[in-house]
């Protein structure tokens, strides 16, 4: 009897919490033009293509319990044609694999402990001339700490985490050993719809100050003590149920890949379609 309490008290809690919140959608731009040998004017062709999808699972597991996962995979290729009509070979022109998955204790305070994970990769490294690499190189990122939901609507959210922060990275192209490091972290992450809900603005903040590194006698320059950062704004509009336009912008700073900033800017109209 005792078990059939325990699995009728668990069945009743289960139906008692919110149910999922599912979001899915793929997105597909093209472009492409070419041109005759005769055409003049030195003009060359061009084709390329983008994929991207965008995943979102959310719950409140119970009164004290909210987890959020989201998951970006994107993946495009872009290719010339010469004066002499000749097309070359495709190059990568996007590759991003991103899935986080966040952990948010809602005690009702001022903050929320939270802990989260996250996964990065992309899934084709061509940056070695020699061999061609799959889902490299590998980045994993912890964190625990203290949460605060700014803004939390229907459509609109604002949110900031700090706390300590821990990542893990391997490349396969430099070394087969897992570097490690250690800090402290901030992120923040904003959506919010505008112009009568035809345009969707979501930014993604996050900053990362590594306190040690297991290789740092590797690192003479002392790269790694730099913060590393990552901000990335994207505009999207409804053009219709199937037709939309993204204008993006990214900013990354990591001084152990680049000194300077590194900035990506992309302006697409394609298709799009909502999975759920």
């Amino acid at each position: 009897m005792t078990r059939i309490g325990i699995s009728l008290a668990v069945a009743a809690a289960l139906a008692a919490a919110a149910p999922w919140n599912l979001a899915v959608d793929a997105n597909l731009t093209l472009s492409q033009n070419a041109y005759t040998t005769n055409w003049g004017g030195g003009a060359t062709g061009m084709l390329a293509y983008a994929m991207t999808s965008n995943s979102l699972a959310e719950k409140q597991l119970n009164e004290k319990m909210n987890s959020k996962s989201t998951l970006k995979l994107a993946f495009g290729q872009t290719a010339t044609q010469d004066t002499s009509g000749a097309w070359g070979a495709l190059a990568k022109a996007v590759d991003e694999i991103n899935l986080e998955s966040v952990l948010r204790f809602t005690l009702g305070a001022f903050v929320d402990p939270f802990a989260s994970a996250q996964f990065q990769s992309q899934f084709w490294d061509k940056s070695d001339s020699v061999r061609d690499r799959f889902i490299n190189p590998l980045v994993l990122n912890e964190a625990l700490g203290i949460a605060r939901v700014w803004i939390k609507g229907e459509k609109n959210e604002l949110t900031s985490r700090l706390g300590a922060g821990f990542k893990q990275r391997l490349d396969a192209r430099v070394s087969d050993v897992l570097s490690n490091y250690g800090g402290l972290m901030f992120a923040t992450d904003y959506t919010s719809p505008f112009a009568d809900e035809r345009i969707t603005y979501t930014s993604k903040l996050s900053v990362f100050q590594a306190l040690f590194f297991s290789e740092a006698t590797a690192d003479t320059a002392g790269n790694w003590k730099s913060p590393d950062v990552g901000w990335e704004n994207v505009f999207t509009a409804g053009i219709t149920k199937f037709l939309m336009v993204n204008l993006g912008a990214q900013v990354l700073y990591d001084k152990e890949i680049h000194t300077k900033l590194r900035l990506k800017e992309t302006l697409a109209l394609g298709l799009t379609y909502k999975l759920i």
